[in-house]
């Protein structure tokens, strides 16, 4: 994709680039587009804990869910607010991330598994 020239607006809208597509193969894909609960995550994650509004229940502290390797934060663990703590949520949740995948321990206080 490329910004198109200006239009009368002012605004540059993404444009396709012909031929630009690949593929890029990945063990794991971390989610992270949208503002409100996605019923397709929960109903395609079985053992995955939400609340009765669809979002994700997840650890304040290290966004860890009730299924195990399945992190989550921002938007779909709070409902809508601000770009900056689903920012911070991101951060925090990538050190989660970080450890669980370098020491493979997921049984810490404050977990529910």
């Amino acid at each position: 994709m490329e910004l198109s020239e200006p239009d009368a607006s002012g605004r540059r809208r993404p444009v396709e680039i012909k031929g630009s597509e690949f593929l890029l193969p990945a063990d794991v894909v971390i989610i992270g587009v949208g503002t409100t609960a996605n019923p397709l995550v929960q109903g395609s994650t079985p053992g995955l804990e939400t609340t009765p509004r669809n979002y994700i229940v997840a650890d304040p502290e290290t966004l860890r869910t009730s299924k195990r390797g399945v992190f989550a934060g921002g938007d779909i663990v709070t409902g809508g607010a601000t770009v900056i703590l689903a920012m911070g949520a991101g951060r925090k949740a990538a050190a989660s991330i970080h450890a669980f995948l370098t020491s493979g321990e997921w049984e810490k206080a404050g977990n529910r598994e």
